[in-house]
């Protein structure tokens, strides 16, 4: 039988606490600093939508628009995320 036996804390979405990051979601992609997460939802300040990210090795994205506002984003909605680039 394999157990887990080593518990770890500040990985995943709390490790990047405080960066400018991706995620990519079902439907689509928010880019922003992330100021907030908990078990439900994660909180992106300065908000953005990316429409078309052009080449992964640009470094800015073709389409990007600005919400204006603090996005709350479900984490069951969350396929990916990672710094932005």
């Amino acid at each position: 039988m394999k157990k887990l036996v080593e518990e770890v804390t500040g990985e995943g979405l709390e490790s990047l606490l405080g960066e400018v990051i991706e995620v990519m979601c079902y439907r689509y992609i928010y880019h922003g600093k992330l100021t907030g997460v908990n078990e439900k939802d994660i909180l992106i300040t300065d908000a953005s939508v990316v429409f078309n990210t052009g080449p992964y090795d640009n470094k800015d994205y073709e389409d990007i628009q600005k919400l204006g506002r603090d996005l709350y984003v479900r984490t069951a909605a969350i396929e990916s995320y990672s710094l932005a680039k």
